[in-house]
């Protein structure tokens, strides 16, 4: 599949299916590595001069709104395959690959009817992907919304002992609670064990002798306990922030321990719902973007077309995938099959700015020419 298509515009001095062969010909002879394709354009309501180049000032603007929420909407698809750890599928519009919808692409008169002012169609074409984009933002939130809780709870479990959850850690029969006793919770440095070790029965008085135990340690603390009269638990602390121990705030509840279990679960099975749903809309959604975009791409190839060539439409559109190499020759065989009927907007490379109104890019030929890029 090519990422990047021009779709170009060539004045037809007398038929268009005689100028499709002439091309068809010079390119199978000169630049047999590039693939064409006929762009399939239909006849639409021409309208004012005045009002085609009005239109023509917002074409290019147009075609980059366009174009990104496609690309926002892609790049979403792959970060959610990515975090699901599926393959990726290949993008459609309604079951078709996108790009044989974009070289096989025939005008939805049900969805665009051809009568329409070419303002109308843009204006709609326009709408409807903004609608789409605004859906995605609402639909993206809400699941970031969640992912970023379930993010907050991992950094949690994950985190150093001076600032983790310690819930999954200890356990019912680590802490001693009763009228007189209370077990305390104390991050010890891991290069001071042996310090804590040596001093904990010291730092104030009624310690339990040997009643610290080793609960967990990782690369930068130990987590230890240690049993002590209830009314002496201050005077610990303090004496113990002053060796440079911490000891950690906790309650052991084993209603709150089920209640963050089920909470946890409930992320992450509403994680799994959101993004499930989100793919799924993205991949319908894209399509639609995609086939609105062409639609687009018809009205903004038509509408150079008559600025350039004039009234009534006499041109041939076409879809062509160069690879890089072979550019600069596609450009010139396209050029001679301009003949002589060069555009009035005709400028040369150095020239700055847009062509006479006409969004188009900022290096200009004697026909109409932009770039898709699909990727």
């Amino acid at each position: 599949m090519a990422t990047r298509y021009w779709v170009v515009s060539l004045p037809a001095q007398s038929s268009a299916s005689g100028l499709w062969s002439r091309l068809q010909e010079l390119i199978s002879k000169k630049a047999f590595d590039t693939p064409l394709y006929r762009f399939n354009t239909p006849d639409l309501r021409v309208g004012t001069l005045d009002s085609l180049l009005s239109l023509s000032d917002d074409l290019s603007k147009s075609n980059t709104f366009i174009e990104g929420v496609s690309h926002k909407i892609r790049r979403q698809i792959e970060d959610l395959e990515r975090a699901s750890g599926i393959d990726s599928l290949a993008l459609t519009v309604d079951g078709v690959p996108v790009d044989t919808y974009l070289t096989r692409f025939v005008w939805d008169e049900s969805k665009y009817p051809t009568v329409s002012p070419l303002r109308e169609i843009v204006d709609t074409i326009h709408s409807q992907v903004a609608k789409i984009e605004d859906d995605m933002k609402i639909r993206a939130a809400e699941y970031n919304t969640v992912r970023g809780q379930l993010n907050a709870i991992n950094r949690k479990q994950t985190g150093s002992l001076a600032v983790r959850d310690l819930s999954n850690i200890v356990k019912p029969e680590d802490i001693i609670t009763s009228e007189h006793l209370v077990t305390l919770l104390t991050i010890v440095p891991k290069y001071s064990q042996k310090d804590w070790l040596s001093s904990y029965e010291t730092l104030t008085t009624y310690v339990v002798p040997r009643s610290s135990k080793k609960l967990y340690e990782d690369n930068e603390y130990a987590l230890y306990t240690v049993t002590l009269f209830g009314r002496v638990a201050d005077n610990f602390k303090t004496s113990a922030r002053e060796r440079g121990f911490q000891v950690r705030e906790f309650e052991y509840s084993t209603e709150a321990q089920e209640n963050r279990k089920q909470e946890l679960e409930k992320l992450m099975q509403d994680q799994d719902n959101l993004r499930s749903s989100l793919l799924q809309w993205c991949y319908a959604s894209y399509g639609e973007v995609f086939s609105s975009w062409m639609h687009f791409c018809a009205v903004r190839v038509f509408a150079e077309s008559i600025l350039r060539y004039g009234l009534p439409p006499s041109f041939l559109a076409a879809a062509l995938a160069p690879p890089a190499k072979s550019e600069k020759k596609v450009r010139s065989l396209l050029e001679q099959l301009c003949g002589n009927v060069n555009s009035i907007y005709w400028k040369s490379e150095d020239d700055a700015g847009v062509v006479a109104g006409i969004g188009v890019e900022a290096e200009s030929y004697p026909y109409a020419s932009f770039t898709v890029n699909v990727v």
